[in-house]
């Protein structure tokens, strides 16, 4: 991983002066907010945490009040209950923007917090000013993930299921298991989407760049960046081309090309 910059180097996700807890929904969510200005949700990948977006925070809290979120079964949000869904946290996202009072705000998610964010404009399509979305999918086979990924999942939860069920293997499996079990959702549903939306991935990310460009079509408004010679971890390393590209889609009305307009 890069080295960080200057100005880079609190520790996010541990970070005692931004933290802050919200319960809700049976859990306690964790979360963390940084500067001021129009608000910024972060929604994290698979079994990470706030600390992923170490690279976006301080960049775009020099113009954005960042949130960043600890997702449900993740980090320092705890949620012992056998059933984990991308609903239920796009629903934790929804009451946490409620207890802040925001209306709406800008999301980048990545990877499952990706998905999270789809299923946030989809559920609770006000909330949602703009979006952007790395690396997400919409099902969970070889088709929505790379068939070597999605293979690698199904060995690691096999070999966890033989190991003795502690209470943080049992999370950690449930957690694995919800890349193997979910998402459900159709290229149909995405037309309801309303917000302006950024679909992203590297060019050889663990979702096929034919999955993205899926995404991308059935999103009335959006635009597809497919990063060269990248995988899965845009953010961290291509994060100066990624804040780059996300500031300038947040700053920018969004402008639908078509017709005549598409050989400018």
């Amino acid at each position: 991983m890069p080295s960080l910059p200057a100005y880079a180097q609190e520790t996010y996700g541990d970070n005692k002066a931004a933290g802050h807890y919200l319960t809700t929904r049976g859990i306690r969510l964790y979360y963390e907010t940084y500067g001021q200005g129009e608000p910024l949700l972060m929604l994290h990948i698979n079994g990470g945490s706030i600390n992923v977006f170490t690279y976006q925070i301080p960049f775009f809290a020099k113009n954005y009040k960042v949130i960043a979120v600890d997702s449900r079964a993740h980090g320092k949000t705890e949620d012992r209950k056998d059933s984990l869904t991308f609903e239920m946290m796009a629903d934790d996202f929804n009451a946490l923007l409620d207890s802040l009072h925001l209306d709406s705000c800008y999301v980048i998610g990545w990877s499952d917090g990706g998905i999270s964010g789809l299923l946030l404009a989809l559920r609770h399509p006000d909330k949602v000013k703009k979006l952007v979305v790395s690396g997400p999918n919409l099902w969970p086979d070889t088709t929505g993930l790379q068939p070597f990924i999605f293979h690698w999942l199904e060995h690691m939860a096999d070999s966890m299921r033989r190991l003795t069920p502690t209470p943080t293997l049992k999370n950690d499996l449930k957690i694995v298991e919800l890349d193997l079990k979910e998402p459900h959702m159709t290229l149909r549903q995405l037309e309801a989407i309303q917000c302006p939306t950024l679909v992203m991935g590297g060019d050889h990310d663990a979702i096929p760049s034919y999955h993205l460009w899926q995404i991308a079509q059935h999103i009335p408004q959006s635009n597809l960046w497919i990063v060269p010679n990248s995988g899965h971890f845009v953010a961290i390393y291509k994060q100066n081309y990624f804040n780059a590209v996300v500031s300038d889609f947040f700053r920018t009305p969004f402008h639908k090309i078509e017709g005549m307009g598409m050989l400018h």
